[in-house]
């Protein structure tokens, strides 16, 4: 059983720092919102199909993640410009973070699914660790109704 290296974040583990740009392309530290609760979701593509829906459920549900004192976030490849484009189109009412070179998902261990980046999501706590995480790549809704089925419990 040697010294394994771990590719996938867990239940448990702290999340890497990272700064990303976000859909206006300002700066967007991760460390400057430890202490407040995360929702982390990873996403393919901005417009398509499962992407939409899941974007715009987030969206329908943030009212209840307020509540929760739980901010939303959403990070994929797409260009600061194509989520700014996104976001406007949805009226979306949460951070969309740019991952050109897909460095903050692969550090979260996110898996490919075919030719696309993998659709997962974070609960991450106060002090910065993941208390829940969901994986599902064709059904985006769930990723909502499994969290808020979380948070709930």
């Amino acid at each position: 059983m040697g010294n394994r290296t771990k590719t996938t974040l867990d239940v448990g583990d702290k999340i890497p720092a990272f700064t990303l740009q976000d859909q206006n392309g300002m700066d967007f530290n991760i460390q400057h919102f430890l202490g407040k609760k995360l929702i982390i979701y990873f996403y393919p593509k901005d417009e398509s199909g499962v992407c939409t829906k899941e974007a715009c459920a987030f969206r329908d549900s943030y009212k209840f993640f307020e509540d929760k004192g739980a901010i939303v976030i959403g990070i994929n490849s797409g260009s600061v410009e194509s989520h700014r484009n996104f976001a406007a189109h949805h009226k979306l009412n949460f951070t969309l973070l740019s991952d050109p070179d897909n460095r903050v998902l692969k550090s979260f261990g996110i898996k490919n699914v075919l030719f696309l980046t993998g659709r997962e999501t974070f609960v991450v706590d106060e002090s910065g660790k993941v208390v829940f995480k969901y994986r599902g790549f064709l059904n985006g809704n769930a990723h909502v109704d499994k969290t808020l089925e979380y948070l709930n419990s």
